[in-house]
């Protein structure tokens, strides 16, 4: 059985804590990093959101959770162990209030990393950077990490890189795509540059074209706001996909290093050729989800989703 280190103690603090990403994602990922020992016993989880849970609400959340999503059977002793770093703490990241309660939560240990991990629009990065900074919670200790996308275009981005620059040091801020921890994803590089059979044939001269398919088994899955306003290019293609793409087309980089390798990452994206308003006619085909099923369970189309949130709202 395999042997980890477990991490430096810390508080790590989920704003979107009761989200789908945060659900679906996270919770069962932060789980099973439980269950391989990975963590102290002081380190612990703190969710933020808006709703008005309980600490037994919550907890009950995440045992749903992981109990859909983990694609196995609950530990019971992980779970135990797990449940007891869970906390919760009701927060709106566009108001002043409940700050310093927050940071009343957080290890006062100085050997405590802070992570502040912003599971939520992008829209709401700059300001939850400045609350944690007016709150007195960004120090040498913190750390902030920004979940894809940030922004909707090049200048929104810009905007949001500098917000958040305003009260974090660059090597304290993450940029991240969580769709590059899918092992799939990770097993690409071992597959391209440790296999001595492939590797060699990894060239144009012996690949006639590659295509690259994300096969879901999840339609918008509740999310048909989010879509609406955002919408499955900016969710799936300009972060995933092209991500994807580099790994598949990048030339080996000199070392493993994260910036040797964004260096080439970095090569193929320049080497791309662009869609314009002239083109995308010609070279893409949109689609929209309708109703159907998946498995044996029947799902709304986008459109009537839709609908619903805005009856609701």
């Amino acid at each position: 059985m395999a042997q980890f280190v477990p991490a430096d103690p810390f508080d790590l603090v989920i704003f979107g804590g009761t989200g789908d990403l945060s659900r679906r994602k996270l919770l069962p990922a932060l789980y099973h990093r439980d269950h391989d020992g990975q963590f102290l016993d002081n380190s612990r989880i703190i969710a933020v959101s808006r709703g008005d849970l309980s600490q037994s609400d919550f907890v009950a959340l995440v045992r749903d959770a992981l109990d859909e999503h983990l694609g196995e059977a609950v530990n019971e002793e992980t779970w135990a162990r797990f449940a007891g770093r869970l906390d919760y703490h009701q927060l709106d990241v566009m108001t002043e209030q409940g700050w310093p309660e927050l940071g009343d939560k957080l290890s006062k240990d100085d050997a405590h990393i802070h992570v502040f991990y912003l599971a939520t629009m992008p829209s709401l990065f700059g300001s939850t950077a400045r609350n944690l900074a007016q709150a007195g919670l960004v120090n040498s200790r913190a750390r902030i990490v920004l979940e894809k996308p940030v922004g909707h275009d090049f200048e929104s981005a810009l905007e949001i890189n500098r917000e958040v620059g305003s009260f974090f040091e660059e090597g304290q801020i993450y940029r991240i795509d969580h769709y590059l921890g899918k092992e799939t994803v990770q097993n690409l590089s071992a597959l391209r540059f440790a296999n001595s059979l492939f590797e060699p044939l990894w060239r144009r001269g012996h690949i006639d074209h590659v295509q690259i398919t994300v096969a879901e088994n999840l339609g918008t899955g509740g999310r048909a706001e989010y879509y609406d306003g955002s919408g499955a290019l900016r969710d799936m293609v300009q972060n995933h996909m092209l991500q994807l793409l580099c790994l598949v087309a990048m030339e080996p980089p000199i070392s493993m290093n994260h910036e040797d390798i964004r260096n080439e990452k970095i090569k193929v994206l320049r080497a791309l050729r662009p869609i314009d308003k002239d083109s995308v006619k010609q070279v893409t085909v949109r689609g929209q989800y309708d109703s159907g099923a998946i498995g044996n369970t029947v799902v709304r189309s986008y459109q009537e989703e839709l609908k619903q949130d805005e009856d609701s709202n």
